[in-house]
């Protein structure tokens, strides 16, 4: 469970730090309304990331107790997607519907990215 626990927290800070350069770019760029997209996206998905971490977490726990577990939290999930993509469309002067879109792919990225970094790091050690 250490190795889970460390890396949700890998995750999380990768999360903010994106968060924090989707800030940086809002207010550097020319490009408001896609940075903001993008950042509502970001948020949207760091709160998805949390839940789903989370969830697994407590299906680890029930597994190990030998119990059962109503859900995993997908319907929360996607309806967070659509919460984002109606505020998107609610007020286009403010977002671009491409860039909530894509900022709600960004810990989908940042799990493929964490996982194949630390997949070479586990098959150099292995090597040693």
């Amino acid at each position: 469970m250490k190795d889970y626990d460390v890396m949700v927290t890998r995750q999380r800070k990768w999360m903010f730090y994106l968060l924090a350069l989707l800030v940086l770019a809002w207010g550097i760029t020319p490009w408001k309304a896609f940075f903001l997209g993008t950042l509502l996206g970001g948020v949207l998905s760091f709160y998805n990331l949390w839940l789903m971490q989370r969830k697994m977490k407590q299906l680890g726990e029930v597994v190990a107790d030998n119990r059962t577990m109503k859900g995993i939290g997908t319907f929360t999930r996607l309806a967070s997607g659509a919460l984002a993509v109606v505020i998107a469309l609610q007020f286009e002067e403010y977002f671009h519907l491409i860039g909530v879109v894509s900022g709600l792919m960004t810990a989908t990225v940042v799990i493929f990215i964490d996982a194949f970094i630390n997949s070479s790091k586990d098959s150099t050690m292995e090597e040693r």
